[in-house]
């Protein structure tokens, strides 16, 4: 099996939102579909906190993506017509420069001497790899969760980059909820005798640490619906309960995260989740509208925008994705908002395909 992955030369040093700067700094991506000859069907997928630019199955790697079932010929994403790219965000483990990349001024990973990282940051890094692919304005730009965020702050940086803008259960601005369960989760994090102030190895990982984080991740992922839809209060066979163990898991749901932190868990960067984690509490679009978010909002120019929310989403609450339509309307794009009543809550776009596949292909379609 080939790697699909590309990667895009960051100008050098590039400059950071906050003051730092990377010197030789990359970003990871892979395409789908065949760029036309005027570079004018290219469509931008900027993803969520943890997922890698392997969006979808390709010829170079086939193995399934994590949005497989929407990107293809014939599928919302339809390759057939547009030319799909989906960039890893910077300070993510998955190819980009990130904590865990070598600091090439000590030969050392950078660790927690990685600048600090803003989603700005992400946006300029991303369009940075779409400008190295000879694109001048993309046909739309789509934003995914903690993707969303660094698609407004892209558009905002970058004006006239994009024609079309398609939101998917994302926000203008981190909700204290939200902040308040990214916070207890690098608390997890930081709290792992193994973190060691973000000098962990191999052998010494904070599993620990990691493993709650993923919990109230997969928690707040979903709603209280589908919980109580799927595992009611079922406990596990005796076989499956931790023998001796005082407090030990009793009930089905206990196995279930436990096995969804397993699965994780080695899976990410500990310090890359810390900082990716912390630069989507810091993003705001209200900093470009004299502290209003719908000034902000109302400085972001596109033709025409869907904006996607789900009722049952706890960690971006349905009224946040209607604040960004009514922003992005009142800036005089053509708006269409679509509220999905998916019991799976906020990672209702990565499993209620039907819904979302209907609403995105119709919006690509109609281009």
């Amino acid at each position: 099996m080939g790697d699909a992955r590309r990667y895009h030369a960051l100008s050098s040093p590039f400059r950071m939102k906050r003051g730092g700067q990377l010197h030789g700094a990359r970003v990871a991506y892979e395409t789908w579909g065949t760029l036309d000859a005027a570079r004018g069907n290219a469509v931008l997928i900027l993803t969520g906190l943890s997922p890698s630019a392997h969006a979808a199955a390709n010829l170079e790697d086939p193995t399934p993506g994590w949005w497989d079932d929407m990107i293809g010929p014939g599928k919302a994403f339809d390759t057939d017509r547009y030319f799909v790219i989906c960039v890893n965000s910077l300070g993510s483990d998955k190819g980009s420069t990130c904590p865990a990349s070598v600091d090439p001024a000590t030969g050392e990973a950078y660790r927690l001497t990685f600048p600090e990282l803003s989603l700005e940051d992400v946006a300029n890094a991303a369009h940075e790899a779409v400008t190295g692919l000879g694109i001048t304005e993309l046909t739309c730009l789509v934003g995914c969760s903690m993707g969303g965020m660094s698609a407004l702050a892209y558009m905002l940086l970058h004006p006239g980059s994009a024609r079309t803008h398609l939101s998917v259960d994302t926000a203008p601005q981190a909700q204290p909820f939200a902040i308040a369960i990214r916070s207890l989760q690098r608390e997890a994090i930081r709290l792992d005798p193994h973190w060691n102030e973000g000098r962990y190895d191999d052998e010494r990982w904070p599993e620990h640490g990691m493993s709650i984080a993923r919990k109230l991740g997969v928690i707040t992922y979903r709603s209280a619906m589908e919980w109580n839809g799927r595992f009611a209060r079922i406990r596990l066979d005796p076989d499956q309960r931790e023998e001796n163990e005082p407090f030990g898991f009793e009930f089905q749901v206990e196995s279930y995260l436990e096995g969804h932190a397993r699965r994780f868990n080695r899976q990410f960067d500990p310090n890359s989740y810390l900082y990716l984690s912390r630069a989507s509490d810091w993003f705001d679009i209200s900093e470009y509208g004299d502290g209003d978010v719908m000034r902000g909002l109302g400085r972001i120019q596109v033709e025409r925008a869907m904006v996607i929310g789900v009722s049952t989403d706890i960690l971006f609450p349905l009224e946040q994705q209607e604040t960004i339509a009514k922003g992005l309307e009142a800036a005089g794009a053509k708006v269409e908002f679509v509220a999905l009543d998916s019991p799976q809550g906020h990672d209702a776009f990565l499993v209620d395909i039907e819904n979302y596949s209907r609403a995105i292909g119709g919006f690509l379609g109609s281009l």
